[in-house]
C-alpha cells in the first residue's frame, strides 16, 4: 500500500504546476511531524486527540487552534482528579466548552461520570478507571496529558480514607508523578481558604501540608484556595435546608457568629480555567477565592430561609456541646466493622473550621487577578433552594408569603 501511495504521489506531482507542487510540499513537511506528537501516541498507536494540537513541553503557554468552543482545539489535555465531585462537574464543563480534552479518572462505578460525558463532543471527555493508591494506575491516566488538576479532597473521614491521605499525601504523589512525567506544563492544586498549619481543623491542616508538598515537588504549580463553595450540589445550604424542613429548626454553633466568605462554585471553575489561559503568569502563585460579600454563618442561614420562604427558627448550640455531639462518630470510626453514616450538620472537623473567621487575606491574589468578577450569592447562585419550598418553586415571592414554623 505504501508503494502504491508513493506511485500515486509521483503521478500527481508530475501533472501539477510548480506553484501547487511547492504548496503541497510545504503542507507535507509541516503536517508530517504532527501525526504522532510526543505524549499523544506510542508503540500501540493510541491517539486521544486531534493531531493538530500536539503537546508542547517546557513552555508556559499552550498551542491553540480555532475560534473557541467545543469544536476548537485549546491545546489542553487535562487530567482532572476529583472530576466526579462538586467542583469537578463545573470545571469539566468549562474546559470542554473551550475545546479541551478532559481525562476523568474515577474509582467508583460508571454512574459516577455519566453526566460528564454530555459536556463535550464525542471523544472529548474520556473516563478512565484508576486506583488512587496505585502509582502505575495514576501514571496511566496522566500519560497523555499536558495539564493536571487536583480536586481531590474530603471534608470528613471514612474507614478507608483519612484527612492526611486524601488532602496531603495524594496531592504530594500527584505532583511528584507530574514532575517525573516531563510533559506536564501546568499543575493546579485546589486547596481550601483557611488552610494553615495552625488551623483548629484537621482537614485544613492537611490541606496546608498538601500545598507545601505540592510546591516542593512541582514549584511551578498554581494553588487555588476557594472559600466555602455554594451551588446546586453543595454540602452546606442543601444540608441546612433538609434539616430545617425535617426538624423545623436549624442548630447554629455559637449563634452562627463566625465570619465566612462563601463563593459561587461556577466562579471557582472559571478562575481555574482562566489560570490556564494566561501566558504562565499564574504559575507558582497562590490565589484566595472568596465571594464579594462577607457573611456570618447566621446571615447565610437567613439567606437560606429567605429563599425557601419560611420563617427562620434557630437553636443556639455552644461550641463545647456541638463538639460533644459530633465526637461519637470520630471515636467509633475505626472501631466498628461497618461504615458509619455520613455526618450532616454536626461534623466535628467542620465545627472546628467554623470556630474561627475564614476570610481572604488583605494582600492575597484573588479573582480580580484572574480577570473575574465573582457573583453575589443572593439570586441565581442560591436559586436551587426553591425546590425546598413547601408550596412549590413558584410559591412565596415576598417575605409576607413565608410559612411560619407553626404552620409546618
Amino acid at each position: 500500500m505504501q508503494a502504491a501511495a508513493a506511485w500515486r504521489r509521483h503521478l500527481l506531482d508530475g501533472n501539477i504546476s510548480p506553484t501547487t507542487a511547492a504548496a503541497i510540499s510545504a503542507f507535507r513537511s509541516a503536517s508530517q511531524p504532527a501525526l504522532t506528537p510526543q505524549g499523544l501516541g506510542g508503540a500501540d498507536g493510541a491517539r486521544y486527540m486531534s493531531a493538530r494540537a500536539p503537546a508542547v513541553k517546557g513552555t508556559g503557554h499552550l498551542v491553540r487552534k480555532g475560534t473557541g468552543g467545543r469544536s476548537s482545539v485549546s491545546g489542553i489535555i487535562a487530567t482532572v482528579f476529583g472530576a466526579t465531585g462538586f467542583l469537578g462537574r463545573y470545571l469539566v464543563q468549562q474546559l470542554a466548552k473551550m475545546g479541551s480534552q478532559v481525562l476523568v479518572p474515577f474509582r467508583g462505578s460508571e454512574d459516577c461520570h455519566r453526566h460528564l460525558k454530555l459536556m463535550g463532543d464525542l471523544g472529548q471527555i474520556v473516563p478512565m478507571k484508576y486506583n488512587p493508591r496505585d502509582v502505575d494506575s495514576i501514571k496511566a491516566v496522566m500519560a497523555k496529558s499536558n495539564v493536571v488538576i487536583n480536586l481531590i479532597g474530603r471534608e470528613y473521614e471514612t474507614r478507608n480514607y483519612g484527612f492526611d491521605e486524601v488532602n496531603h499525601h495524594m496531592a504530594e504523589q500527584l505532583a511528584m508523578i507530574s514532575k517525573e512525567h516531563g510533559g506536564i506544563m501546568r499543575f493546579i492544586q485546589v486547596s481550601s481558604l483557611g488552610a494553615s498549619a495552625s488551623s483548629p481543623s484537621r482537614m485544613l491542616r492537611a490541606k496546608a501540608a498538601g500545598e507545601e508538598s505540592v510546591l516542593k515537588e512541582f514549584p511551578e504549580a498554581t494553588i487555588m484556595r476557594p472559600a466555602t463553595m455554594i451551588g446546586t450540589e453543595d454540602r452546606i445550604l442543601n444540608r441546612w435546608a433538609q434539616f430545617a424542613k425535617n426538624w423545623g429548626f436549624l442548630p447554629l454553633v455559637d449563634s452562627g457568629s463566625t465570619k465566612i466568605q462563601p463563593v459561587y462554585v461556577v466562579d471557582v471553575a472559571a478562575a481555574i480555567v482562566n489560570s490556564l489561559k494566561d501566558d504562565g503568569t499564574s504559575m507558582g502563585k497562590t490565589y484566595e477565592l472568596g465571594g464579594p460579600e462577607i457573611y456570618t454563618v447566621h446571615d447565610l442561614a437567613e439567606l437560606m430561609y429567605e429563599t425557601i420562604c419560611e420563617w427562620p427558627r434557630y437553636i443556639d448550640v455552644p461550641l463545647p456541646i456541638a463538639r460533644a455531639i459530633a465526637s461519637p462518630r470520630e471515636m467509633l470510626l475505626n472501631k466498628v466493622p461497618f461504615p458509619l453514616p455520613t455526618p450532616s450538620i454536626f461534623n466535628k472537623d467542620q465545627i472546628n473550621a467554623f470556630s474561627v473567621d475564614t476570610l481572604v487575606s488583605d494582600n492575597a491574589l484573588t479573582f480580580s487577578d484572574l480577570g473575574i468578577v465573582p457573583h453575589k450569592l443572593k439570586g441565581y447562585p442560591v436559586e436551587f433552594l426553591v425546590c425546598y419550598r413547601k408550596g412549590g418553586p413558584a410559591f412565596g415571592s415576598t417575605v409576607s408569603e413565608k410559612i411560619r414554623s407553626s404552620e409546618l
